[in-house]
């Protein structure tokens, strides 16, 4: 997944400057959700949901936001339903995309997720169009300061991680989706801190179009990130540092 820490970091840092922090607890709240409808509401159960709620604390979402979001998972329906669902496309020079959302209201979001990429000079795909290019995966990130690599590389690889690699100050390791838990317990175990981890999607290949292109697909990304139903978005984009802050400045 060369190219996603460098990713992962801008995202960041970004998102620790500008985000709007109201929308991204709304949005945490709402996975926090759907996680705990897919299995049983405690964390300590449910795999899923303890990731949901590790990202919330990670954000620095109040622990009162989290206790509500939990305990509305776990009430007598009367919450929101939404439903989890991925949408797929193409952006500028014909990068793909895997778009999370989650939902109450399909109609409304595949509308934005459309309107969003036409403006961009993208396209919305069929369902199949594009997730070939991924595999789904367990990801787990952590920084390299005060962290040996090699010592990272071999405890992971024995807990059973599939991949590990440095980029840009921080150490990715990629696990099978049902190896995510025990790796990260491994890691956390042995003294590493870890700054976050997830499922993903793992583009199979990447794709470095022209500059022009390339800077279009970020701020198209950005924008489907913004959208109050976007969850997170997936793409295969491959670009240079130069390349990448002049489309965050």
């Amino acid at each position: 997944m060369s190219g996603h820490s460098k990713w992962s970091t801008i995202k960041r840092q970004k998102g620790a400057a500008d985000a709007k922090r109201g929308q991204l607890f709304t949005k945490l709240a709402r996975e926090i959700a759907v996680a705990a409808r897919a299995g049983l509401p405690d964390p300590e159960s449910n795999f899923r949901l303890r990731l949901a709620v590790d990202k919330a604390r990670q954000a620095n979402m109040p622990k009162d936001n989290i206790e509500r979001a939990l305990a509305r998972a776990a009430g007598d329906g009367s919450g929101d339903n939404f439903d989890e669902v991925y949408y797929e496309g193409y952006g500028p020079g014909g990068t793909a995309l895997m778009i999370l959302t989650m939902t109450d209201n399909r109609n409304r979001t595949v509308g934005e997720v459309r309107a969003a990429l036409t403006r961009a000079g993208g396209t919305l795909g069929e369902s199949g169009s594009v997730g070939w290019m991924f595999d789904r995966v367990g990801l787990i990130e952590f920084e390299v300061e005060g962290a040996d690599p090699d010592d990272a590389a071999l405890v992971a690889i024995d807990a059973g991680a599939r991949d590990v690699q440095v980029e840009d100050n921080l150490i990715e390791v990629v696990t099978e989706v049902e190896d995510l838990h025990s790796v990260q317990q491994a890691l956390e175990a042995s003294g590493f801190n870890i700054i976050s981890a997830q499922l993903a999607m793992q583009p199979k290949t990447l794709m470095s179009p022209e500059p022009d292109m390339a800077i279009k697909s970020i701020r198209l990304v950005e924008r489907l990130e913004d959208l109050d139903d976007v969850q997170e978005v997936f793409t295969n984009l491959n670009v240079s540092d130069e390349v990448l802050a002049e489309a965050i400045n």
